[in-house]
C-alpha cells in the first residue's frame, strides 16, 4: 500500500469517525430527552408521595413544566449546533474562513491569532438569539430572570472586554510556544495552560467577580456567629463571608466556596438568604466544607490537570498528521503553521467523543454529593438540611420526577429522591 493510499485511508476514517459520533452523540441525546419529557409529563399531575406534605401541586407543575420547556430548547439548541459543527468542519466552513484570513493577511502568528478570534466572534454571534430567548423567554415566563436588557448589555461587554485582556495574550503565547518550543510543545503549553488556570482561581474572587456582582460581607451578626463557629468546628478558615447581590440577575439561589488556598472566601446569595434559615444556611454551608473535608475539589483539580495533559499530548500528536486536518474538511497550509487550525478542530471534536463517557464523571460528581451530605448531617442539623435542599429545588423549579436514564447520564447532583432518601437512611422514595 502506498503513501497516498494510507493517508486517502486515514483522512476517509477520520471523517467518518467523526459523523459517526456526531450523528450517534445527537440520537442518544435526542433519545435521553424524550424520555426525560416522557417522564416528568407522565408525573406531572401528582406531588410524589414523599413530598405531598411539603412541595405544593401547583410548585411541582410548574417544575415539571420549566423541566419540559428547557428539554424542548435543549433539542433546538443540539439540533442546531449539531449543524453549526457540520458547518464548520465537512463542510468546509473553517477552511474558508482560514483561506479567507490568508487572503488578508500574512501567514504567521498574527493570522493565527485572527483565526481563533474570527472563529470565537462568529461563534458568539450564531449562539447570541439562544442566549437572548432562554433569558428573556424561558427565564422570564417562570419568574426566574430578573436581569434587564440593559444589564445584560453591560455583561455582554464586561464580558468581550475580559475576554480580550484574559484570552488574546493566553492564546498569543500558546500559538507562540507551539511554533517554537520543539516536539514537546504540548507539555511546555499544558504547563503554560494549567499555571493560568491555578492563576484564575487565585484571582477571580478578588479580581473578576466584583467586576460583575456586588460583594458585601455579611452583616447578620446571628449567622455570622454560627457560620463562624461551624468554620472553626470543621477546621476551616476563609478570607470572610460575603452576599452577593445575585438578586438583580436572577430568581435562583445559591451559596458557594471561592478561591484557592488563603484567598477562599465563603458566598452567599442574597436570594439564599432570603429564604432559608439561619439553621439551613448552617446546613448548606456544611456541606460546601463537606467536598472540601473530602477533597473533592483537589481531586477534581488533579483529574482536569491529568486529563488536559492526555488531551494535550493528543493533539500534539494529531497537529502533524495532515490526514486529521482533511479528513474534517480543512485544507492545511502550505505555507506557514497549522497550529490555530488544530486547536480549532481539537476543541470540537474532542466534544463529541467525551459524550460517552459523560456518565462516569456524572457519576462520580453524584457521589461526591451524597458524601458531602453525609458530612453536613453529621456536622449540623440533619432535618434542616433536608429543609434547605427542598426549599432550593422548589425555587430553582427542579423536577421531583426526572427519568432514571437521564440522571445517571447527566445529572451531577442526585435527584430529591435520592438524596433525602440516603440522609432517612433509608431505600429512595418511588
Amino acid at each position: 500500500m502506498n503513501d497516498d493510499s494510507l493517508f486517502g485511508q486515514l483522512s476517509f476514517l477520520m471523517s467518518m469517525a467523526f459523523a459517526a459520533a456526531l450523528v450517534l452523540g445527537l440520537l442518544l441525546k435526542f433519545w435521553l430527552a424524550t424520555r426525560q419529557m416522557r417522564h416528568v409529563a407522565a408525573h406531572r399531575a401528582e406531588v410524589p408521595a414523599a413530598f405531598a406534605s411539603q412541595i405544593s401541586l401547583c410548585a411541582h407543575q410548574k417544575a415539571a413544566d420549566y423541566t419540559l420547556v428547557l428539554a424542548r430548547f435543549g433539542m433546538l439548541e443540539l439540533a442546531w449546533g449539531a449543524a453549526v459543527l457540520l458547518a464548520w468542519t465537512l463542510l468546509g466552513g473553517l477552511s474558508w474562513l482560514n483561506q479567507t484570513l490568508l487572503q488578508w493577511l500574512q501567514p504567521g502568528l498574527g493570522q493565527q491569532v485572527a483565526l481563533l478570534a474570527s472563529f470565537t466572534a462568529i461563534g458568539a454571534v450564531i449562539d447570541f438569539p439562544f442566549t437572548l430567548y432562554k433569558t428573556f423567554v424561558i427565564e422570564q415566563r417562570f419568574g426566574f430572570n430578573k436581569t434587564t436588557p440593559k444589564l445584560w448589555l453591560q455583561d455582554l461587554l464586561k464580558s468581550l472586554v475580559l475576554g480580550a485582556l484574559l484570552g488574546l495574550p493566553l492564546i498569543t503565547l500558546v500559538l507562540w510556544m507551539m511554533g517554537t518550543t520543539g516536539a514537546l510543545w504540548w507539555l511546555w503549553t499544558w504547563c503554560v495552560w494549567m499555571g493560568f488556570n491555578l492563576l484564575m482561581l487565585l484571582l477571580y474572587p478578588t479580581l473578576i467577580a466584583p467586576w460583575f456582582n456586588q460583594f458585601k460581607p455579611l452583616d447578620n451578626p446571628e449567622l455570622k456567629d454560627r457560620v463562624t463557629s461551624l468554620m472553626a468546628r470543621c477546621g476551616f478558615t476563609s478570607k470572610g463571608f460575603f452576599v452577593m447581590d445575585g438578586s438583580k440577575r436572577s430568581a435562583h439561589a445559591n451559596a458557594y466556596f471561592t478561591g484557592f488556598g488563603a484567598s477562599k472566601r465563603v458566598v452567599f446569595y442574597d436570594t439564599l438568604l432570603e429564604q432559608l434559615t439561619p439553621g439551613e444556611v448552617d446546613a448548606v454551608l456544611a456541606h460546601e466544607l463537606g467536598h472540601f473535608k473530602h477533597r473533592h475539589i483537589l481531586k477534581r483539580i488533579v483529574s482536569m490537570f491529568a486529563l488536559s495533559l492526555l488531551g494535550f499530548a493528543l493533539l500534539g500528536w494529531l497537529s502533524g498528521q495532515a490526514w486529521f486536518y482533511i479528513g474534517l474538511g480543512v485544507i492545511p497550509n502550505l505555507r506557514g503553521a497549522n497550529d490555530a487550525l488544530a486547536l480549532l478542530l481539537f476543541m470540537m471534536v474532542l466534544p463529541l467523543f467525551s459524550t460517552f463517557i459523560s456518565p462516569l464523571f456524572a457519576q462520580l460528581s453524584r457521589k461526591h454529593e451524597f458524601e458531602a451530605d453525609a458530612y453536613a448531617v453529621a456536622q449540623t442539623s440533619g432535618a434542616d438540611l433536608r429543609s434547605a435542599l427542598l426549599k432550593l429545588y422548589k425555587d430553582n423549579a427542579s423536577t421531583l420526577t426526572p427519568d432514571p436514564v437521564y440522571v445517571k447520564f447527566y445529572y451531577s447532583h442526585p435527584p430529591a429522591s435520592e438524596r433525602l432518601g440516603r440522609m432517612l437512611g433509608s431505600a429512595a422514595p418511588a
